[in-house]
Order: C-alpha cells, then sequence, then structure tokens
C-alpha cells in the first residue's frame, strides 16, 4: 500500500470517476485502474463498484477512505513542516446553502489572500456537511439546529465524533422575491404564506427531516418544492412566487436586490452553530472565520 495509491483512491472517490482521476494526476486511465485494483487486492475489499456511468464507492470502501484521508492529512502535515516548507496550507469549509458563510470567507480570503493558502469552499446537503468534516475534508461545518431537531442532530453529530459550537440564535424570516405580493408586508403569518409554494434544499432520498435546513415545523406545508441549489431557489422566488423560511441574514451584494426578508409570526427560533472534530483545535484560520460569522450576530 502506497501513498500514491491512496491518494488516487480518495480522488477517485470525490470525482465519482477513474477518468478524472487520471486527468487529476496527468497519468493514464488503466494505470489509475491497476493501481487501485492492487490496493484493493493486498486489502481484501472492493473499495469501487464500476459501470459504465462510472465509480461509487462500496460501504467498507467510504469506510477505507475515511482512514485514507486522515493518512494523506497526516502526510501532507509531515510533508508541510519538514521538506516543503513553502506548500500552501489548505482550509476547507463546508455550510448548509448560507450566504452569509460565503460573505465571511471572501472576507478571510480577502485579508489572507491565496499567495500561501489553499482554500476550498463546499455549500451542500446536511449530511454532506457533516461528511466532509467527519472525513477530513473541511476543519469547520456551519448547519442550523432548532428546538423540534436538537435531539436527533446532536446524537447525530456524537455518533460521528463531532462536537458543536453555537454562533449565534436568529428569528425566523420568509425569504421571497421583492415582486411577491406579499413583499410590502412588515410581518407575514403561517396563513399569508399558505397560497404560495413553499421552496426548500433537497436532503436526498430517504433523508430524515430534522436534516432540513429549514425549521422543521414548515413541512406541514403542502405545497413544497426541493431544490438543489441556491440558484435554483432564487429563480422559483422570481417565477412562481415561492418563500423559504430562513435566518434572515441575508448578503444583498451575493444575492441581488430583487430579494427581501420578512419576519415570520411565530414564536419559534432557530441557531446557526459551527461543528468541528472532536478533540480538534482550530486553526488560525478557522479562529479568524469565525470572528468573521459572529459579526453577523450584531
Amino acid at each position: 500500500m502506497t501513498l500514491q495509491q491512496l491518494m488516487y483512491a480518495i480522488t477517485t472517490a470525490d470525482e465519482k470517476s477513474i477518468n478524472k482521476t487520471a486527468q487529476r494526476f496527468y497519468v493514464s486511465q488503466p494505470a489509475i485502474s491497476d493501481a487501485i485494483k492492487d490496493l484493493e487486492d493486498e486489502i481484501g475489499i472492493t473499495i469501487f463498484e464500476r459501470s459504465n456511468r462510472g465509480v461509487t464507492t462500496t460501504a467498507e470502501g467510504a469506510d477505507f477512505i475515511v482512514y485514507a484521508r486522515q493518512v494523506v492529512a497526516q502526510y501532507d502535515l509531515l510533508k508541510e513542516r519538514y521538506i516543503d516548507k513553502e506548500q500552501k496550507i489548505r482550509f476547507g469549509v463546508s455550510t448548509q446553502h448560507y450566504t452569509f458563510a460565503v460573505k465571511s470567507y471572501i472576507e478571510l480570503i480577502s485579508n489572507y489572500g491565496t499567495d500561501k493558502f489553499d482554500f476550498s469552499i463546499y455549500e451542500g446537503k446536511t449530511s454532506d456537511v457533516i461528511n466532509d468534516v467527519r472525513t477530513f475534508r473541511s476543519e469547520i461545518g456551519i448547519i442550523h439546529i432548532d428546538e423540534y431537531n436538537s435531539n436527533y442532530l446532536i446524537k447525530y453529530l456524537k455518533a460521528n465524533n463531532l462536537q458543536y459550537h453555537k454562533l449565534f440564535d436568529c428569528k425566523v424570516f420568509a425569504y421571497l422575491s421583492s415582486k411577491h405580493p406579499l413583499a410590502k408586508y412588515k410581518r407575514v403569518t403561517e396563513k399569508d404564506l399558505e397560497a404560495y409554494p413553499c421552496l426548500t434544499f433537497t436532503q436526498g432520498e430517504g433523508a430524515p427531516i430534522y436534516l432540513s435546513e429549514e425549521p422543521v415545523s414548515m413541512f406541514a406545508k403542502r405545497n413544497i418544492i426541493r431544490v438543489n441549489d441556491r440558484g435554483t431557489m432564487l429563480n422559483l422566488m422570481t417565477g412562481v412566487n415561492g418563500y423559504t423560511l430562513c435566518s434572515g441574514i441575508i448578503c444583498e451584494e451575493l444575492n441581488g436586490s430583487r430579494y427581501t426578508a420578512i419576519p415570520y409570526d411565530s414564536r419559534e427560533k432557530t441557531s446557526v452553530i459551527y461543528i468541528t472534530r472532536d478533540g480538534s483545535t482550530l486553526s488560525e484560520l478557522g479562529e479568524k472565520y469565525i470572528e468573521h460569522l459572529r459579526s453577523f450576530a450584531s
């Protein structure tokens, strides 16, 4: 087993394609296939299922990739400290679909620059955020927690050897197009909204509602449209007068001025938290990023 084989396997798991892995490493596709096959033979498990549409990671393979990431991460730390002191320091963040998380990341990059740092930010499903932190892809994950999902979510985080820390509390707002019939309201109620489609970010097939990005109570609503990216959600707000429930912390410079957040008449409260691996300490970049995030609480 070699580090090169581990890096091939990790990249293939991320890209879901041996061909793309070959392109990343500038080697032939057969060379990647042979290296991974030799690795599978050596450790006695099948890491990937192959098909005409690409590769998928097996259950055993997924566990192996977690450990492989740790080995490669430790190697990178050793290499950075003793061999290549000019190597860029990596800092990854995974987040639910929060513009303030992206805005904070932009400010961090502006402060530090990219000469000495390798920045990565991933926006996706709650389970992806949790998995990215668990598998060392990201140092920090940003998600929401509320009274309805807290019991489930805390157990889920503990089961994945993760800890959580509160960033700030926030009230619930309805986020919709500035041309929406309710856009001029100073406050909206559930009855006001019931005639319009409710937009939510999909969490994947069979995912429990407790992993949703929005308050769990909204799933009692009948007119729900699920989307998987922020751009599509914004388009549906404009196209079908849809809305979503959110923290109300909006970065107009990123989303544009065509949308507005209106206080939702509800006693529900939600909190934004960040998650890290058990026993880990924040890097300098991590601490500075959290400072930027906390600035949105005021």
